[in-house]
């Protein structure tokens, strides 16, 4: 089960760097639960067990899911609770529902306060191994993955769990050259942090998780939202926010700047720069500078977002100075500013293929974003994935493009409009997409205007991450036979969510219950088949890079079950099937010769490899041999390849990345992990991402990105393929492209 909010905050909200001794901890400010959040619960069970896709009532069978849920987001681990601690919480696992009922919230506190005491008694005694030295010749192992492991079942095999954890974090400092002392005051200042960040959470926090395991106990895809997530969410969807232009991460105890979104206020003042630490805040001309240094950075953020055109004050130190360096005050006007990051965005492969050079485009889209908000309001130029997309495909006709790809490799989906006006772009009009609700009742979503933006030869690449809106649009694609359907079969989500705000229905004047994003309808292809577990199926497949019980629909135990309806009434533009065969033949041909790919390949084998242990060795010679053997299958690879290597997506995993993240206190609000391509992965330094300069990350991060894509490459590649096809055969041409295209072709 995915864990769900409570420390998302935990992964954003780094405490106070310097190490206090361990007699010195303040002891966790007890939390209750408020009025509010009782009448909250109320609230979301009305609309969760009657109109949710597939309501379930709220009973004892309902509370044993989210106490086990629950447990799991405070430490699906298993590192911090005793098997004492679960029988003593026992008395709760089927009284959750009458703690909702009763609006008295207080056993899911009760048992909140239990782990903060764990985490305080785990890390006080990991930081008192670290006076202690470390045996590294034992031959003896870590298990790092330990989430279906049984709960120790006292506190001294606690003990032993955390001090092979503790030892693990050494030898990996140790292994990138580090010495005792720096180990010793790096893991001191880490731990700390970890216990800094737990006395740092707040009652919605310990809420927030708390209803997630409700809402996710229902149905993988439904979640609660604080008043503060639902507005972290609003600003995914709209690509847009009301402040300076900055993007902020923890570095140590303070807040310091990662990037600066080109066109902001941050940007057009031209004194912010990566790396600058945010020591204070004030508002207005003259209103006081609070100091934030310590803050979670949720709540820095709280105080630099503001409405457009007011001002915000902020005194900042640079990246170059020293924690005594000199403080520079800086104004700013706060501003609209778009987050362009994730906006839909075009390059050009030029594919040789003898004497001949084919032009594909690439349209590379990472959410089916929409301003809802601006749209309602009648907004001519609100926000919109389809419109962007339009644009960049007017772009590349005028560059003389052959061909299209639309890039949706981890595109987790977004707008269900947006998945059907974007498929209008390259069909004429027709159904897109069905929709049945929880009567039983079925509509269709279609594309009613007429003419398409491409009518020449297409390609939509997808991964196991591609979902939802990304499977209607791949769906709808390959329904139609418009375009060749290239990569890993998709995630399997074929479920609606529609977010409700129950401030509205409670008719709050300030947000106070928070959004419940509840499913509440399921889509269908127009075929009458559904994405729902099977995802969609590619005509060209490429290399698994993740199995199906690891990640996707499929790995969700209470997920809806695969089903069909009635086709809908449309009729296919293009018959691929007889260029299809041809397709995959040349490609298989060419991968088998081709050395990058057999690297690529190679790569997906180890990765495989690596997450299929659950357990790491703590004998240094053992690991040595273990770097330096991986170290030189990358060389050998890399040397057969010519230097090139996958472009790393932003969530691979690799062996170090997987102990990294053990490293990080349990309930980090690890959502949905994005299925990617394996990479070679960078020398492991043994740091966490907040103890690494900024400067030194971005330049990690840089390195990843350098590397060719070989994935889109191959994919430009089979597109080229076609385009050679039709051009050669005009009675294939008349098959596999739209009518209209099809007679212009050369």
């Amino acid at each position: 089960m995915r864990r769900i909010s409570l420390i998302f905050m935990l992964l954003a909200a780094c405490g106070i760097a310097v190490a206090k001794p361990v007699a010195d901890a303040a002891a966790p400010l007890v939390l209750k639960p408020t009025a509010d959040q009782a009448d909250a619960a109320i609230w979301a069970m009305r609309f969760l067990s009657r109109f949710h896709y597939k309501p379930v009532p709220l009973d004892d069978a309902m509370s044993e899911k989210i106490f086990d849920g629950f447990l799991d987001s405070l430490d699906g681990d298993h590192l911090f609770f005793t098997q004492a601690d679960i029988d003593a919480f026992s008395n709760a696992r089927d009284k959750l529902d009458d703690a909702i009922f009763e609006r008295d919230l207080s056993a899911p506190f009760a048992i909140f306060s239990v782990y903060q005491k764990r985490v305080a008694e785990r890390l006080a005694y990991s930081r008192e191994l670290l006076a202690k030295p470390f045996d590294f010749s034992k031959d003896e192992s870590y298990q790092y993955d330990r989430a279906k492991a049984p709960w120790a079942k006292d506190s001294a095999e606690l003990d032993d769990l955390w001090r092979k954890r503790v030892k693990n974090d050494w030898l990996r400092l140790k292994l990138a050259n580090k010495a005792p002392k720096d180990i010793r005051e790096t893991l001191d200042k880490r731990y700390t942090n970890y216990m800094d960040r737990v006395r740092q959470l707040n009652s919605e926090d310990v809420f927030q998780t708390f209803m997630n395991a409700y809402a996710t106990a229902i149905e993988p895809h439904t979640n609660y939202l604080s008043p503060r997530a639902s507005e972290n969410f609003d600003i995914a969807m709209r690509l847009s926010l009301e402040g300076i232009g900055a993007v902020l991460q923890r570095l140590d105890e303070y807040t310091a700047i990662r990037e600066i979104i080109p066109g902001g206020p941050a940007a057009l003042s031209g004194k912010l720069s990566p790396g600058d630490r945010i020591l204070g805040v004030g508002q207005g001309a003259n209103g006081p500078i609070v100091d934030v240094i310590g803050w979670r950075l949720d709540d820095v953020v709280d105080k630099i977002r503001g409405a457009k055109g007011t001002v915000v004050r902020l005194e900042v130190l640079p990246e170059a100075a020293g924690p005594d360096g000199k403080h520079e005050m800086l104004t700013l006007t706060r501003n609209k500013v778009s987050v362009e990051e994730q906006a839909a965005k075009k390059s050009i492969i030029d594919v040789k293929h003898g004497d001949a050079t084919r032009r594909v485009g690439v349209i590379t889209l990472p959410t089916f974003y929409q301003d809802f908000d601006a749209r309602r309001r009648g907004d001519e130029n609100y926000k919109s994935a389809t419109r962007d997309v339009e644009r960049l495909l007017g772009e590349l006709r005028s560059e003389k493009v052959d061909g299209v790809i639309v890039d949706l490799r981890n595109n987790g989906g977004g707008s269900l409009d947006e998945a059907t006006d974007l498929t209008g772009l390259f069909i004429d009009k027709g159904p897109v997409v069905q929709i049945r609700d929880a009567s039983g009742r079925v509509e269709e979503k279609s594309d009613r205007r007429a003419g398409a933006a491409w009518t020449g030869p297409l390609a939509v690449l997808v991964n196991r991450a591609s979902a939802s809106a990304s499977e209607i649009f791949a769906a709808a694609i390959q329904d139609y036979g418009r375009g060749v359907i290239i990569g890993e079969p998709t995630f399997g989500k074929g479920t609606v969510q529609n977010l409700l705000n129950m401030d509205d229905m409670a008719r709050n004047e300030k947000p106070t219950y928070g959004d419940l994003k509840m499913t509440v309808q399921q889509f269908f292809r127009i075929n009458g088949g559904s994405t729902q577990l099977r995802g969609v199926t590619p005509e060209i497949s490429f290399p698994l890079t993740v199995a199906s019980d690891e990640f996707g629909e499929s790995s969700y135990d209470n997920a809806l079950p695969w089903t069909s309806i009635s086709k809908a009434d449309y009729k296919p533009v293009a018959d691929l099937k007889p260029v299809i065969p041809m397709l995959v033949a040349r490609h298989e041909a060419r991968t088998a010769k081709d050395p990058e790919w057999k690297n690529f390949v190679e790569e997906i084998a180890d990765a495989k490899r690596i997450r299929a242990e659950k357990t790491i060795s703590l004998n240094e010679q053992v690991r040595i041999k273990e770097r330096d053997e991986q170290e030189a299958r990358r060389k050998a690879r890399e040397a057969l390849a010519g230097d090139a290597f996958p472009k790393q997506d932003p969530a691979a995993k690799t062996r170090a990345d997987t102990l990294k993240d053990s490293g990080k206190p349990p309930m980090d609000g690890t959502q949905d992990v994005v299925a990617a391509a394996p990479v070679v992965t960078l020398e492991d330094d043994g740091l966490q991402p907040d103890e690494r300069s900024i400067a030194k990350d971005l330049a990690r991060e840089e390195k990843r990105k350098a590397r060719p894509d070989i994935v889109l490459n191959e994919a430009a590649q089979v597109l080229s393929d076609e385009i050679d096809l039709i051009r050669s055969d005009t009675k294939l041409a008349a098959r596999i492209l739209p009518h209209e295209s099809a007679a212009n072709v050369d």
